[in-house]
């Protein structure tokens, strides 16, 4: 089979969100989206990532001609030349953005040239993974948060939800009550600081939560923070996972934060962590430590390495990355009974970009 690589494309997009937004750290009211594509005769391996319009410059100017004569078959040696390309650059933010929508395309690629899904290709511990409704800004009054919240459960059954806490503490214990009230005691409630608190506060604010039967603390320090995650995971009872990880760009970044014992769940985003190659990476090291494994948001570039790899707890189903994808993808996954699964009749990842409907967005 002729498998050589003819061409690679990237292009980059910004979509307004539908309101605005905010979280512990942050506020926005657009996303930057990322697409690769990956010629090899008659097919297309796509792959995304949600980053700035820059990392579509690395894969044109630079990454490209690594890729352009290869065997779209070697995955492996590809991966490695993209990762020792971007050495003198640095690893991390744009280039291992640039470099997951790279791999996430080319093993898109593989599968299509076998005519088979990707899922089949990656092998299956699991014909479908769990979700969790995300989403839940620090700018929403409580009458949108329980709006928001009580709709994953009631439309998508979804049996946990998360939302975000920080930007205004005072704030926080009240909207707390309002998402508890919203979703009834049944369902799992989240919080996500996004690093917004020192250690100290971080449990000031989970002994405030206590009545409220929080389960899930993510990101109650900066991810930078090792110490202070290891503090606030000592101190924290065993009902309530710690969790981090986004922000993992590397392998290295995966293991540091492992060894160092500081989450309960280690969260990883394919779209950052050097795609399926860096995932599947990821979701070995939580098989050595024993530790779980939660993918963070982009459900569409989740769903078919979500279910191959061990100790998969969930994916997100965040708000923002699910109305892009439904919105932009044909193939975009619907969530049923709490869970999503692959379309196994669609070759590859099952993912084609709308070209139309993603122009007006484009940069």
């Amino acid at each position: 089979m002729n498998a050589r690589i003819t061409s690679v494309g990237a292009q980059a997009f910004v979509i307004p969100t539908a309101g605005p937004e905010a979280d512990g750290t942050l506020s926005w009211d657009k996303t930057g989206l990322v697409t690769a594509q990956i010629f090899s005769g008659s097919q297309t391996g796509f792959g995304y990532s949600y980053s700035d319009g820059s990392a579509a410059i690395l894969i044109k100017d630079k990454l490209a001609e690594i890729l352009v004569g290869r065997d779209a078959f070697d995955i492996q040696g590809l991966n490695r030349r993209l990762w020792q390309s971007v050495r003198n650059i640095g690893r991390a933010g744009i280039s291992a953005c640039a470099i997951s929508a790279l791999d996430l395309a080319l093993w898109d690629l593989k599968a299509r040239l076998l005519g088979i899904s990707l899922g089949a290709l990656l092998g299956r511990q699991r014909d479908n993974v769990e979700i969790y409704g995300s989403g839940g800004f620090t700018n929403y009054d409580d009458g949108l948060l329980a709006r928001q919240l009580a709709g994953w459960v009631e439309q998508a059954d979804c049996r946990a939800v998360k939302m975000k806490i920080g930007s205004e503490p005072a704030r926080d214990v009240s909207r707390v009550l309002a998402a508890r009230a919203a979703i009834g005691p049944d369902v799992k409630l989240f919080v996500d600081a996004n690093g917004a608190f020192s250690p100290r506060d971080a449990l000031t604010m989970m002994r405030k939560f206590s009545e409220y039967r929080i389960s899930w603390f993510e990101e109650p320090v900066s991810s930078d923070d090792l110490p202070g995650l290891v503090m606030v995971r000592e101190h924290t009872g065993a009902e309530i996972d710690i969790a981090a990880g986004e922000y993992c760009f590397t392998l290295d970044d995966v293991r540091i934060m492992l060894a160092a014992n500081a989450v309960d769940v280690q969260q990883c985003d394919i779209t950052r962590c050097g795609g399926i190659t860096g995932f599947m990476q990821a979701a070995t090291l939580c098989e050595a430590f024993h530790k779980p494994l939660s993918a963070h948001c982009a459900p569409s570039a989740h769903l078919h390495a979500a279910c191959a790899v061990p100790r998969l707890r969930h994916v997100e189903w965040f708000h923002d990355h699910v109305r892009i994808e439904q919105l932009l993808f044909d193939g975009a996954p619907s969530a049923m009974n709490g869970r999503i699964a692959p379309d196994d009749s669609r070759p590859g990842n099952g993912l084609n970009l709308k070209t139309q409907d993603a122009a007006r967005y484009a940069v």
